[in-house]
């Protein structure tokens, strides 16, 4: 499925122009408020034709935060981690070491004017990634995310891998996707992740693929090339704390 091209629908999600997107990684931890504040300034530029689109990837220290849908009770441990309430969608969610964030700003003025289309390309972008190491992934009807199905003697479960919230401003995008690479999955322990308690949370390194953030950041980089075109790696938009 993966290797068909892209349905007419999700064509317009290219740009054959020349103009790639900017492709930067972070190392270190990202404070949230920080780049939360870069990124309100990127689509600003963005939407005023001043400035490239991005795609920018990073980890967050350990915390939550919470979209315009989150529920309060779905805060289960208000105390463990510093937690964020933030004008994406979705509900609660974690991001901490061994997360790829991805912080996507694209102007889909561009891109079709489809918020609908984008999120499929981004569910699409992220089932391409995982699909690199061989983990078959997908989307669930009236879930949020990207999902796995994981089976043993007598019993089955569906977990998920890969979470989306974006929000759109002026047909620009930000806010993005995470992926679990290697994070801590107790840390989730503190929200009900998305408002969806009947299931659980996975990573590669738990599914047993012993994977480093460089393979998963090329993983995404050519997935991400399928779907929304070229991007160019430059500098990271600002020095980030040490990672210790």
């Amino acid at each position: 499925m993966l290797a068909e091209p892209l349905s007419p629908a999700l064509q317009k999600l290219r740009l054959d122009d020349g103009r790639p997107v900017e492709w930067a990684v972070s190392s270190g931890y990202v404070d949230y408020a920080a780049a939360e504040a870069f990124m309100e300034a990127r689509v600003a530029a963005i939407a005023a034709g001043e400035a490239a689109e991005m795609v920018w990837l990073l980890e967050h220290p350990p915390l939550y935060t919470a979209g315009v849908s989150a529920k309060d009770e779905d805060l289960l441990d208000a105390g463990r981690f510093p937690v964020h309430r933030t004008g994406r969608g979705g509900q609660f969610t974690y991001h901490g070491p061994g997360q790829r964030v991805a912080y996507v700003m694209l102007d889909l003025n561009r891109r079709g004017r489809d918020v609908r289309c984008f999120v499929r390309g981004l569910e699409l972008w992220l089932i391409g990634a995982l699909d690199r190491f061989g983990v078959q992934a997908d989307v669930r009807p009236g879930r949020v995310g990207v999902w796995v199905e994981r089976k043993g003697p007598g019993w089955s479960r569906e977990d998920k891998i890969a979470a989306i919230g974006v929000k759109v401003r002026k047909w620009v995008s930000f806010h993005g996707i995470s992926l679990n690479v290697e994070p801590d999955l107790d840390h989730f322990g503190g929200i009900v992740p998305c408002g969806i308690q009947d299931h659980g949370v996975t990573s590669l390194v738990d599914l047993g693929v012993l994977t480093t953030m460089d393979e998963a950041d090329a993983a995404l980089h050519a997935s991400f090339g399928r779907i929304f075109g070229a991007a160019v790696a430059v500098d990271p938009p600002f020095a980030s704390a040490t990672k210790g």
